[in-house]
């Protein structure tokens, strides 16, 4: 049995500012878009991995969501509580430098962590934390 990582999901507020950031400053290429019900889902992924997709989708993607339950995410989302995406690089210093030139919100510069990466982080343009990995010594 082959078990592998198909997509996952991201929350964001705005899929046009979040689809500049994710293609224009982050080189994901966008592999659908699509709307319902009022919905939009976006689509990317990196060119090197075209059978791994990264969904760009409403903060609560859920039609039947009461209002309540949909301010209570808008609200998480903009303080940044949910969870963000770790992505690998082998070079980790020319993505920073990349990300930032773009615009990117800087979290934390690169730096060597006792874990065995050399890291750092950016926000995203909906407030996700967005960390990018290489292993030390690549």
């Amino acid at each position: 049995m082959d078990i592998r990582l198909s997509q996952c999901f991201i929350a964001v507020d705005d899929h046009d500012e979040a689809l500049a950031f994710y293609r224009d400053a982050l080189g994901l290429e966008v592999r659908n878009d699509v709307a319902f019900e009022g919905m939009r889902w976006v689509t990317v992924g990196a060119p090197s991995q075209p059978d791994v997709n990264l969904v760009l989708e409403p903060p609560l993607a859920n039609p039947n969501a009461s209002p309540a339950d949909k301010q209570a995410m808008a609200e998480l989302l903009a303080k940044g509580m949910l969870r963000g995406v770790i992505f690998a690089s082998d070079d980790v210093d020319a993505a920073f430098e990349r990300i930032r030139a773009a615009g990117g919100e800087v979290l934390q510069e690169p730096m060597d962590q006792a874990y065995g990466v050399r890291d750092c982080a950016f926000r995203d343009p909906a407030g996700n934390m967005l960390r990018f990995t290489q292993p030390r010594g690549k």
